[in-house]
């Protein structure tokens, strides 16, 4: 009579076991695919070019928190990261002024939103 039970409980088992091992996965386009991994180019030029110590030592004296930067970087949109790496390509050679420009005002849009706390408020 045990064996019988047993054999019962192993044989509901072995079904449960199968059931709930399935994968799921579905396919992704190629756009998508794409557009994740510009995404990602489009961040490490950008990260690239902020790391630079000529841009680093103008951002501190806007007063911009360089520990904050990627963290500002991974929170921009596609928009907003595909228009900073324009302007950024855009920028002639020492002409990083109006990149920085751009990035000011992106953080304060950032800002305006919630998105990020540049100004720590009591």
């Amino acid at each position: 009579m045990a064996s019988k039970i047993l054999a019962l409980v192993l044989s509901v088992a072995l079904v449960f076991v199968g059931t709930t091992s399935m994968a799921n996965a579905t396919m992704i386009s190629t756009q998508q695919a794409v557009a994740v991994e510009s995404r990602a180019d489009l961040e490490t030029e950008v990260r690239a070019t902020l790391a630079r110590a000529d841009v680093a030592k103008m951002m501190v004296e806007m007063g911009v928190d360089l520990g904050d930067v990627d963290s500002r970087v991974a929170s921009l949109s596609d928009a907003e990261l595909a228009q900073l790496h324009g302007e950024i390509q855009q920028a002639p050679a020492g002409g990083i002024l109006g990149v920085l420009g751009l990035i000011l005002v992106i953080l304060i849009v950032l800002e305006l939103t919630g998105a990020i706390d540049i100004f720590k408020r009591a």
